[in-house]
Order: structure tokens, then C-alpha cells, then sequence
């Protein structure tokens, strides 16, 4: 009975020696490793039948971070200005006087949902991004902008409109070259970020309001450029920054007066 007990108890040990190694060989990736012995003694009756060692390791764990990654996310909020650029000047030139706006209350708004990119180390990456923008330019006329015209028409409102609101929505897909600092001591680090960017036209929209017609809203494409592309810049420290963003081809489409139109936009950008 004791030699069965015995011979039980040394297959025990080596089972568990043997699947304890298995596991960790199967489980662990390591950059290094340190080897301990170990020895169990079998004592019956008093005396030391059998004596047992094996090696035990210990391994270090190394996490590795996927250099690719690809999914949704809400960052890059951008709030802040747009600026019209009538061929190269911020004045409007007489053709264009109808466009003239409220600087303080011409927005831009825009965010991206969707983002696939490659880390090559700590300080660069490269990705692609999707979201949504607004360019709100907030008129002083007391003008419509016409739906469905052969160029961008309007016509003069005997109203005054509180709002005056001509807008285009577009869906954007900036290119980013990003570049980024060493942590400092407490985790944070700089960002600089370039790239280009195209848009595709979502929707234009006019919105107005005033006592005598209350608010209305009307949509429509406004000779908006069907496709947008530009460049941009964003600099900014942990997740707050400054963002600025210039648009090649002009604002407008199959509308020769507007030729030359361009728009700037540029304010703060959260979560970079």
C-alpha cells in the first residue's frame, strides 16, 4: 500500500511539473527569463524515500501593443472660424458683396467618427480618418439664397432677419501625418500633425428667422463644390490644440462670378 501511495504521489508531482512548464511555454512570450530549482522530499516512515527537483520559470511578460488599428472613435472635435478668401483677399470683391458675414458668428464645427492607422514608433504614425464638418457662415444681408438656379442666385427680402444663416455640410476624410514628443515626467506629450483632406458634399441649407415669417429652413446643393480638398495643421499638448485648414479649389461650383472663392477655417481642436 505505501509503494502505491508512493509511486501515486511521484506521478502526481511530474504531472504537474510537466503541465505547469507546458503552460507557461504556451501562454508567455518573454524578453528574458530566470530559472529557479525547486525540490519536494517524500517522506514516509520517517526516512526520505525519494527526492524529487525540477525547474520552475519565471518569466517576464512582455505586452506588445498592435502597431495597426482600425475603428470608430469620437475625436478631433474642431470649434472655431471661417474666413472667405476671395482671391487671396479676406475683402469681398463687389460680385461677392451679397456673401458679406458676421465674422464673429461664421462657425466651423466638425469631429471624425472612424480611424485606420499604423503607429511606426513611439513618435510617428500615419492614419486615415472619417467624420462629419460644418462651414456656417452667418450673412448680414437681409438676402435668400435661391434653390435649384443655374448659378448662385438671391434675391433681396424686405425683412429683417434676426438669422441669416447659409450653410454646407460636407463628410471629411483628412490624411494625417502625426508626429509626437517623449512623455514628459507626467505621461503627457506634444502634437503636430499634418495632412491632406477631401470632402464630399453632403448638403447645403439656408436658414432663416425673423418676427414676421418665424423660422424657416430650406435645402439644397447652392452650387457647393461636389469635392473639396485642401490641407491642414493641428499642434496642440495632451489632448487640447489649435487647428488650421485651407481649401484649394473654391467654394463653389458652375458659378463663374464665384470663381476665385475659397474658404480658411481655424480655431481649437479637442481630442487629438
Amino acid at each position: 500500500m505505501k509503494r502505491l501511495l508512493l509511486i501515486a504521489i511521484i506521478c502526481g508531482l511530474f504531472t504537474t511539473a510537466f503541465s505547469q512548464v507546458k503552460s507557461d511555454s504556451a501562454q508567455v512570450k518573454t524578453d528574458t527569463i530566470k530559472t529557479r530549482k525547486k525540490t519536494f522530499k517524500i517522506i514516509v516512515g520517517g526516512d526520505v524515500k525519494t527526492q524529487i527537483g525540477y525547474d520552475t520559470v519565471k518569466p517576464k511578460i512582455v505586452k506588445r501593443s498592435s502597431k495597426f488599428n482600425f475603428g470608430l472613435t469620437f475625436s478631433r472635435f474642431d470649434l472655431g472660424f471661417s474666413r472667405l478668401l476671395d482671391n487671396g483677399s479676406f475683402t469681398l470683391s463687389p460680385k461677392n458683396q451679397f456673401l458679406d458675414y458676421r465674422g464673429g458668428k461664421t462657425a466651423y464645427v466638425g469631429f471624425d467618427v472612424l480611424q485606420m492607422g499604423y503607429r511606426f514608433n513611439p513618435y510617428f504614425k500615419i492614419y486615415l480618418a472619417g467624420g462629419f464638418d460644418w462651414t456656417l457662415i452667418r450673412l448680414r444681408q437681409n438676402i435668400t439664397i435661391q434653390e435649384n438656379t443655374s448659378t448662385l442666385t438671391y434675391t433681396t427680402d424686405q425683412v429683417n432677419y434676426d438669422k441669416n444663416r447659409f450653410s454646407a455640410s460636407y463628410v471629411r476624410f483628412p490624411l494625417a501625418f502625426d508626429f509626437r514628443t517623449k512623455d514628459n515626467k507626467k505621461g503627457n506629450k506634444f502634437h503636430f500633425t499634418i495632412g491632406p483632406e477631401i470632402g464630399l458634399l453632403l448638403n447645403g441649407k439656408v436658414k432663416q428667422k425673423s418676427d414676421d415669417f418665424g423660422k424657416k429652413k430650406f435645402n439644397d446643393n447652392y452650387h457647393f463644390s461636389q469635392f473639396r480638398y485642401g490641407a491642414y495643421a493641428r499642434a496642440g499638448y495632451r489632448s487640447l490644440g489649435l487647428f488650421v485648414k485651407y481649401y484649394q479649389n473654391g467654394m463653389f461650383e458652375n458659378s463663374p462670378d464665384q470663381n476665385g472663392l475659397k474658404s480658411m477655417n481655424f480655431g481649437l481642436t479637442f481630442g487629438l
